[in-house]
């Protein structure tokens, strides 16, 4: 299937500019924890351009700061993050068939979680340059505030360092509110994750886990839930003038 490129990556950038801001406040509150385990500016903006999860790169940088063994650092890395992988699995069920393998690799580097979300909601098959346009702006800001936040973090009160991050809260709520008004389905998909989200934090055994194990988890859980339940029907038969 053909796309144009340039009106897609237009409005991916589009999209993405919203994504970018809220993480260059995310991110310099992970760049004042750079800071505070050591790197400089250059160290933790590759960092950033790396690893594209706050909850990753919080946990990297709490490993670096404690002068944690490489494969400590590696292997909590691909715990925290594990979900990416079942992200990349519903992302590349989106895309149209005979995608080439080089853009099915792009889209899994430049992969978030609020990318992701504005991806899905596509209608049709996913132009990868859509996604280019969206991660490729939301990256710079990430790497960009990561930095800032090494140079001039120590600078700013704490009450201020703190509301920053509240930023990441504010992405996710504009990512789902739009969709779940116009399905209940999904509305009551999302109440309940939320809901159950809260109760595999208290429960004793389930609450032991690692906060990436839980999601996947609850990932697996729920969508194999609203599969059975809800399946969505098959796009094959979209033409490809679509």
């Amino acid at each position: 299937m053909n796309f144009p490129i340039k009106t897609s990556l237009k409005r991916g950038m589009r999209d993405g500019i919203p994504i970018m801001l809220g993480y260059l406040a995310v991110a310099f509150t992970l760049g004042i924890a750079a800071r505070n385990a050591g790197l400089t500016v250059f160290q933790a903006a590759l960092t950033s351009f790396t690893n594209h999860a706050s909850a990753g790169e919080y946990a990297g940088l709490t490993l670096i700061a404690a002068r944690a063994a490489y494969f400590e650092v590696a292997v909590m890395e691909v715990v925290v993050n594990a979900r990416y992988l079942l992200m990349s699995c519903a992302l590349s069920q989106k895309l149209a068939p005979g995608t080439p393998l080089i853009h099915r690799m792009l889209l899994g580097y430049g992969l978030t979680d609020e990318v992701f979300g504005i991806s899905m909601a596509q209608e049709g098959y996913l132009s990868p340059w859509y996604s280019y346009g969206a991660f490729g702006v939301a990256v710079a800001g990430w790497t960009l505030g990561s930095a800032l936040g090494v140079l001039v973090g120590n600078i700013l009160p704490d009450r201020m360092v703190s509301a920053l991050s509240v930023g990441l809260y504010g992405m996710f709520l504009a990512v789902i509110v739009p969709p779940a008004r116009k399905n209940r389905f999904l509305c009551g998909l999302i109440a309940l994750s939320m809901g159950a989200s809260a109760l595999f934090a208290a429960l004793p055994l389930i609450s032991e886990l690692s906060e990436g194990l839980r999601i996947i988890l609850l990932t697996l859980l729920l969508s194999a839930g609203a599969a059975i339940l809800r399946p969505i029907k098959d796009e094959s038969n979209e033409t490809e003038g679509e």
